[in-house]
């Protein structure tokens, strides 16, 4: 789904997320809706505040498959591209920690290039074992 690159596009992505894991069986308070939600909600944070292009969207799948459920927010922006933080950010900063959830909780995750247009895919996974 695309939502609005604007911080009600990124809480309607997280709680469509949480919407959709426990209509799939997994549900609200559970280890796996309250986990995914929290990686969705630090992902599309992210696509909102370092992924904006003015006019454009930021798009949201998830998908499940037989071991792990998937979530990879889409955004336009190319040049920034998402890495890891080497250690703590200082502690009175208000942002820099998210990615260091997302590593923290998600089993895998990466950031590809978006294909067929400009931007990048950041993905992570969640294994259900």
């Amino acid at each position: 789904m695309a939502f609005t690159s604007s911080p009600r596009g990124a809480r309607l992505a997280r709680r469509l997320v949480s919407h959709r894991l426990d209509a799939w069986g997994y549900p609200y308070g559970g280890r796996v809706n309250d986990t995914l939600t929290l990686i969705a909600g630090e992902l599309t944070a992210n696509a909102v505040r370092h992924g904006h292009v003015a006019g454009r969207d930021f798009h949201l799948r998830l998908t499940r498959g037989t071991a792990s459920v998937r979530v990879e927010v889409t955004d336009t922006r190319t040049e920034r591209v998402p890495v890891l933080p080497e250690g703590d950010p200082p502690g009175d900063t208000e942002s820099g920690r998210g990615l260091l959830l997302v590593a923290g909780l998600a089993t895998r995750w990466a950031v590809t290039p978006r294909t067929g247009a400009p931007g990048k895919t950041v993905w992570a996974e969640l294994d259900l074992g």
